[in-house]
Parts: C-alpha cells; sequence; structure tokens
C-alpha cells in the first residue's frame, strides 16, 4: 500500500501541473480589447476636459 502512495504522489504533481500549466498558457486577449477600449474612452474624455473647462473659465471673465 505504501509503494502505491509512492506512485500516486507524482501522479497528482504531474495532474496539477498540467492544470496549471493549461490555465497559464490561457488566451487572454478578450480582456485587453475590454481595457484598450476603456482606455481610449479614458483618453477621449480627458482631451474633451481641458476645452470645456477652458471655455467655462472665459465666460466667467
Amino acid at each position: 500500500m505504501a509503494a502505491l502512495a509512492w506512485l500516486l504522489i507524482p501522479l497528482f504533481a504531474a495532474i496539477g501541473a498540467g492544470i496549471w500549466g493549461s490555465w497559464v498558457s490561457r488566451d487572454r486577449t478578450i480582456g485587453d480589447i475590454a481595457e484598450l477600449n476603456g482606455y481610449a474612452r479614458f483618453r477621449d474624455a480627458m482631451e474633451k476636459a481641458p476645452s470645456d473647462t477652458a471655455a467655462a473659465g472665459s465666460d466667467a471673465v
């Protein structure tokens, strides 16, 4: 029975390594596309902010 336990330890380690390897090598481009779109919206909003505040400042003077 002890020999079986010593054989199961490397088997479980190999299965765990296979699961971990497939998790690490997964395709994660879907999240990158959403993040890049969010960053593009952020840049557009930041480009619009100075012109809006400058126009409001010139009206107050």
